[in-house]
């Protein structure tokens, strides 16, 4: 199977950039992944794409299989994840446009499967074992300092640091619950960025989130509130410049065998009960 050193969970259209794109498709232990994964190459480094959603865009974000997604990409090579998203401003001052690059995260998801390591038997008869994982930094720290400099380097000065929540969707908030979010002082709210970061940190890869301020939440503003039509309007304005902060971003990460963070020791020698791709 080819190898990819960085995997970048997006929308489908980021690889159309690419000159040179190999398709393949890959089955995992939890089933098949959202779609095939799309080889290529940027400044050099080996790139494996994935559309988030699926071609066309026909998977909810309660209905992706994250588990088959990073298991995929990391079977073929992959050691670092960017995972770029669109996201809801819950304070006045991360409107649309804004690039934030969180430090945090907090999950309101309700019926997501969210570990390898559950103690559920596999179809191969496998059983991994129970493992607790510490998660108490949820994002590589080298990912987000790579994505802050690619973005300033672009003219683009993102927002360092902030909190995700993310829900279960696919609807949005109502005024109540985003207001109750940006009262905890959380930043902005998404559908897609969890489990995405636990299940990389299980597989020990860096994971790296970038979110795009497409809106001001529901509790933000007056009027009849975000809608999906909005936020692909918004996502399409940016998605020029989003591409080459991902791009130069991809270029500056560590090499793989260079990698010296925290997320390279996750299992602190835990015995996991199952062998990683």
């Amino acid at each position: 199977m080819a190898d990819a050193e960085i995997g970048v969970i997006g929308g489908s259209g980021f690889y159309s950039f690419l000159d040179d794109v190999t398709e393949i498709t890959v089955d995992t232990p939890y089933g098949r992944p959202s779609d095939s994964l799309f080889l290529g190459e940027i400044a050099g480094r080996s790139v494996a794409f994935l559309p988030r959603h699926g071609r066309g865009h026909h998977l909810p974000p309660h209905g992706i299989n994250y588990r088959a997604n990073l298991w995929a990409l990391r079977s073929v090579g992959v050691r670092q994840v960017l995972g770029p998203c669109a996201v809801g401003g819950l304070r006045p001052e991360f409107g649309p446009g804004t690039l934030l690059v969180p430090d945090q995260l907090v999950d309101r998801t309700k019926s997501r499967v969210q570990s390898y390591f559950d103690g559920v038997p596999r179809p191969d008869g496998s059983v991994p074992n129970v493992v607790h994982l510490t998660f108490a930094d949820p994002y590589c720290p080298a990912g987000r300092q790579a994505a802050l400099a690619a973005a300033r380097g672009r003219d683009w000065e993102p927002v360092d640091g902030g909190t995700l929540v993310v829900i279960e969707g696919p609807r949005f908030s109502t005024r109540a619950e985003s207001r109750w979010h940006a009262a905890q002082g959380w930043s902005v709210v998404g559908m897609t960025g969890h489990p995405e970061a636990v299940l990389a940190r299980e597989l020990s890869l860096c994971y790296t989130s970038l979110t795009l301020v497409t809106d001001l939440d529901a509790g933000t503003e007056t009027g009849e509130g975000v809608s999906h039509e909005e936020v692909l309007k918004v996502f399409g304005e940016n998605i020029s410049r989003l591409r080459e902060v991902l791009f130069d971003t991809v270029a500056a990460l560590p090499a793989s065998t260079e990698r010296a963070c925290l997320c390279t020791d996750a299992h602190q020698g835990w015995d996991l009960g199952i062998d990683l791709p």
